[in-house]
């Protein structure tokens, strides 16, 4: 994986800067010009992920769209450049649940591109059964928290050249009422997929505040963000959850609504130097108080570093 695709679309013009050109999708006007800024949004190929490269294609940015699968990797590619009109998209392959993976996509990445100037965080898996990934980790945690730490810290020196740049990661108010189970990490003695889940956007909370700590002075800031609960593809394939899910279906918010929500952390004027806060719904709120736990967030690093085989 970490192969670069380039897609070429003739579509009916140039995008246009500070503006959604696209139609259908119901996103107001953001007033930010993303002209020659690289963006990194990972799970790009559907859902929240895809309507925020999107944004990002039409605020007139260099958007990069990482998938795990080329073909629905492609068909989002093609719908990006059609509904923006804004040629400077691409696709690059990764699986992240896969160390090796991300690992050989930083590379590729960092091979082909001399800045980014933000990193939205957003892959991720609900799992009801426990499973594990190529390199023997529980799914959940391996995915949402484990891959976007390992590829953050492996970009960390890209986004220090390109200040002021930001990271973004997607996180759930599933943190509220969770717990990181450091005797229990992986799940191995007793497993539930909502607390994994919970567990692991916890993690993610706990990594934004402790990650914010070590980028302090360096330009570069990173939050957290809750965009709601969205009609996505999220939970297919897992029985009883996937029928509750769509049974609650026209309750919940579109992936456009959503992405509007990331890409104000990803882009507002207005949160210039923000950094360690989480977002729900364009405000900065508090976060559980197990979130704010400071020897929980330096214990979940050191475990994460060994886990993924950073050095210290």
């Amino acid at each position: 994986m970490g192969i670069k695709t380039h897609a070429r679309f003739e579509g009916s013009g140039p995008y246009q800067s500070h503006m959604f050109v696209h139609s259908g999708w119901n996103l107001p006007e953001i007033n930010v010009d993303m002209t020659g800024k690289t963006c990194l949004i990972t799970g790009g190929n559907s859902g929240i992920g895809k309507a925020t490269a999107l944004g990002l294609a039409g605020m007139g940015a260099n958007v990069v769209v990482v998938s795990r699968n080329r073909e629905k990797g492609d068909a989002a590619l093609t719908e990006i450049i059609a509904k923006s009109g804004n040629r400077n998209v691409e696709l690059m392959l990764a699986d992240m649940s896969s160390q090796d993976s991300i690992r050989r996509f930083a590379g590729d990445f960092k091979a082909g591109h001399e800045k980014l100037h933000l990193l939205v965080n957003n892959a991720g898996v609900y799992l009801t059964r426990r499973t594990t990934t190529v390199d023997g980790l529980e799914s959940t945690f391996a995915t949402n928290h484990l891959g976007s730490f390992l590829l953050t810290n492996l970009l960390l020196d890209l986004l220090k050249a390109s200040a002021p740049s930001r990271i973004v990661n997607v996180t759930s108010n599933a943190h509220n009422g969770a717990k990181v189970k450091f005797e229990d990490l992986q799940g191995e003695k007793k497993f539930s997929g909502w607390q994994a889940y919970g567990q692991s956007k916890l993690a993610m909370i706990l990594f934004t505040h402790e990650l914010a700590k070590k980028l302090d002075g360096t330009g570069v800031t990173v939050n957290s963000a809750h965009p709601g609960v969205v009609r996505t593809n999220f939970a297919n394939n897992n029985g009883l959850v996937t029928f509750g899910f769509r049974l609650m279906r026209p309750f919940f918010i579109s992936p456009a609504t959503a992405a509007k929500r990331i890409l104000y952390v990803a882009t507002s004027r207005d949160l210039e130097g923000v950094t360690g806060e989480y977002f729900s719904k364009m405000r900065a709120v508090k976060s559980s108080q197990e979130s704010y736990d400071d020897d929980s967030a330096k214990r979940l690093w050191q475990m994460s570093e060994q886990l993924t085989k950073l050095p210290s």
